[in-house]
């Protein structure tokens, strides 16, 4: 197994273990302090973990190497597991607006006890650690799964930083007597569906223009211009079109190289500069060079 892929499985497996402490812990808070803004962090938790299962999954089938069916690899496997993850964010997120809307309905309001306030900080602490150490691993592997599950971690933070508020604002107003800010455990609910739902979209939207097959912007690639150029023989860059496959990059490439030379010389500058991109970027994976004459009236 490539070091990469040995460390984002680490990683996830960090992130599953912790989630499943912080899902029970949240739980058992949320029902023994009664916050409902507690409980549904917890089953925002809980999705951590379906959601990390799903990476492990993506990164094993990732790190096949190509085939005769999947002639590129498999890289896009972690995009697709990123999709997955954002639907589960999407779908939590609903749930916990619809759980927390129906105190409005009918429901009774009442403050939770001060034990949610304790969870709901060490939630924050560990959410913010898992969320720093992720990303900082699935940028350095370029693993698009392992990112989206660092901001799984984010976005988990952030509605346990919105329950927070929440659950103080209602213990405030039991406190004082203020009837309105009862109601803030249920609205902390709402505002953490919001979050989740936004960072489950966004997620999804960037995920589903790789497997789409976008391809990188002009600004992104210009570096790989400037490399293509330097190979010798290469009189011109026709086009080149770069798409990133999960972890790694693929390029097509046309050039234009001198008319009279002969096939094995052209085939050789192919090589070469397909040979040189690899080497001086190590994110490209593959490179489909295409051969164009070269006319100076071009």
């Amino acid at each position: 197994m490539k070091e990469s892929s040995r460390n984002i499985i680490i990683a996830t497996w960090v992130g599953i273990i912790v989630n499943i402490i912080l899902t029970i812990i949240k739980a058992l808070g949320g029902w023994l302090s009664g916050s409902r803004a507690l409980v549904a962090d917890a089953a925002h938790s809980a999705s951590d973990i379906v959601s990390s299962v799903v990476i492990l999954f993506a990164v094993k089938i990732a790190d096949k190497p190509p085939d005769e069916e999947h002639p590129y690899g498999h890289g896009k496997a972690e995009n697709i597991a990123s999709i997955i993850v954002a639907l589960l964010l999407i779908v939590v997120g609903i749930e916990i607006s619809i759980s927390s809307a129906k105190i409005f309905f009918g429901g009774k309001a009442l403050a939770p006890t001060t034990l949610a306030l304790y969870v709901l900080i060490v939630s924050i602490i560990l959410k913010e650690i898992l969320f720093h150490y992720k990303y900082r691993v699935g940028k350095k592997y370029e693993s698009a799964a392992l990112i989206a599950d660092a901001w799984h971690h984010r976005s988990d933070s952030l509605s346990s930083l919105a329950a927070l508020g929440g659950v103080g604002l209602a213990i405030i107003g039991e406190k004082f007597d203020i009837p309105m800010l009862i109601y803030g455990d249920a609205v902390a609910g709402i505002v953490v569906s919001i979050i989740v739902i936004k960072v489950g979209y966004d997620l999804a939207k960037s995920s589903a223009n790789i497997v789409l097959e976008q391809v990188l912007p002009r600004k992104e690639v210009k570096k790989y211009f400037k490399t293509v150029l330097k190979v010798d023989g290469v009189k011109r860059v026709d086009e080149l079109l770069a798409r990133t496959h999960g972890r790694y990059v693929i390029i097509d490439l046309k050039i234009s190289v001198d008319p009279n030379i002969t096939v094995k010389q052209g085939h050789d500058i192919a090589r070469a500069t397909k040979d040189t991109l690899i080497a001086q970027h190590k994110e490209i994976e593959n490179v489909l060079v295409h051969i164009n004459p070269y006319w100076w009236g071009d």
